[in-house]
């Protein structure tokens, strides 16, 4: 994943007063040598055209950081020294105290330092700091808004390759649609792993956009999950009451006909659902959402197809949430990391779902079933935006 170096560098010079080209020096804490850096593109208006100078006034030795090369040749991500960050103004001690006590803790908005880059040999590595002294030289050319919406996007498909580098995602095999032989551990460990991959990807595209006004299009285009995408583009085009109200939706599935008890998927009781009167809102419409998916997707299709995905991504949200968040307020408090890894994991699946729920539409003649499924996706936004709102107050 990215090289996170902020903490470890002493000083820094990037130069981008060649247009197309952007060159820098880092020293980093413990090495004599700098980073020397030789890429390809801009920086944002703010930096284009100059020379930018900071310095750590606290710098620590990282030891991650001596494994980056010297000489760092590749291509610009985002730089830029007017990113907004949300700063607490208070220590970590106090931070913990407040934090604990439920209170509201102090914040302001900063201006930040964001540079990052993409390595041929290390891959991605971000400096990212509000506390840099910094010094800008005057701009030596000037970009206009166009090229640097230009730049912004090309740094957005450097990101979304960078990620598919990551994530590794198995081809998809003829087999997939069939029904599934029993898995060996050395399969399912593959699978995990890749699991284990999509997560952490999804966790670093998160921490990047999550302030971002277009967070949930740029996560979705960078994760390579073009279901979403068009999903969003669908929500956003009917922003003004394009889908069916809720009551709506449920006479559209009773109208539907019923489905055969026998669905071909784990019932819901041996997959972390329950029903407890304890259980938390989100957990709560997780689970509503799982059993109703159930009812509305055929069930005679095996693993591989967006239907049997779909209910599985739906059961692991449900069971999920159950496990990290029903126990809290009843004397058990689960780490927060915990809770807040648990929950990244739940986005990425409700994403999965969505996307699955996409291709489904994108095949369903039937009126009243398409009716059905624009429910469940919209319905899959609502608790994924809960998470969402969930993971900001932890934070």
């Amino acid at each position: 994943m990215a090289w996170r170096i902020d903490e470890a560098v002493e000083r820094g010079e990037i130069d981008n007063t060649v247009e197309g080209r952007t060159t820098g020096r880092i020293w980093l804490a413990g090495r004599a040598e700098p980073l020397l850096l030789s890429l390809v593109g801009d920086c944002w208006r703010d930096l284009a055209g100059t020379r930018l100078r900071f310095k750590n006034p606290s710098p620590v030795t990282a030891a991650d950081a001596k494994g980056l090369e010297t000489d760092q040749c590749g291509i610009v991500g985002d730089m830029t020294a007017s990113r907004k960050n949300k700063v607490a103004l208070v220590g970590d001690e106090e931070f913990q105290r407040l934090y604990q006590s439920k209170s509201a803790i102090p914040f302001e908005w900063k201006n930040t330092l964001y540079l990052e880059w993409f390595s041929e040999i290390n891959g991605r590595v971000v400096i990212e700091s509000a506390g840099y002294q910094l010094e800008i030289s005057p701009h030596e050319w000037e970009m206009d808004e166009d090229d640097e919406e230009a730049q912004k996007l090309a740094n957005l498909n450097a990101m979304r390759d960078f990620m598919a580098q990551v994530i590794r995602r198995r081809e998809p095999s003829a087999a997939d649609g069939e029904p599934a032989a029993a898995l060996d551990e050395y399969a399912w460990e593959e699978r995990l792993k890749e699991s284990d991959r999509l997560t952490d990807a999804y966790q670093e595209v998160l921490e990047k956009y999550m302030e971002d006004a277009d967070c949930e299009q740029k996560e979705a285009f960078v994760m390579g999950w073009d279901g979403l995408l068009d999903a969003l583009a669908e929500r956003d085009e009917a922003g003004e009451g394009g889908y069916m109200d809720e009551d709506e939706a449920r006479a559209a599935m009773e109208e539907s006909g019923d489905q055969d008890d026998d669905d071909g998927f784990p019932d819901p009781d041996d997959d972390g659902l329950s029903d407890r009167e304890d259980s938390h809102p989100l957990q709560a419409r997780a689970q509503e959402l799982a059993l109703r998916a159930m009812d509305v997707v055929p069930g005679d299709t095996g693993p591989g197809t967006p239907a049997y995905q779909l209910i599985s991504n739906l059961l692991q949200v449900s069971g999920k949430l159950a496990g990290a968040l029903n126990e809290r307020g009843s004397g058990y408090e689960p780490e927060t990391g915990y809770v807040l890894a648990v929950l990244k994991r739940c986005l990425n699946w409700l994403n999965e779902a969505v996307a699955c729920c996409q291709q489904l539409m994108a095949v369903e003649e039937d009126p009243d079933q398409l009716a059905a499924l624009a429910h469940l996706r919209s319905s899959a936004f609502e608790i994924r935006d809960g998470i969402t709102e969930l993971r900001r107050e932890l934070k």
